[in-house]
């Protein structure tokens, strides 16, 4: 979740990364299984990551919604 939060911007890249690297660090590691297991680590990671990417991306989305909104004038929050 992590990756996606920090790498959120470009979620593209961020989201094949974690698909692909999450099975290879689990083969670096030296844990086995058979295909099914790391189809199933790869899903994991690409969920894990997705998660962190949506929440990245709605972050910029409230931060680019409130800045067009506003025209220069400050925000009042209090209401």
């Amino acid at each position: 979740m992590v990756l996606g939060l920090v790498l959120g911007r470009w979620w593209r890249t961020t989201l094949v990364v974690a698909t692909v690297g999450w099975p290879l660090l689990l083969l670096a590691d030296g844990i086995s299984g058979d295909y099914r297991f790391y189809a199933g680590s790869a899903a994991l990671g690409l969920a894990n990551t997705a998660i962190g990417v949506i929440v990245h991306q709605a972050i910029l989305w409230c931060v680019r919604h409130l800045r067009h909104s506003d025209h220069g004038r400050s925000v009042d929050l209090t209401h």
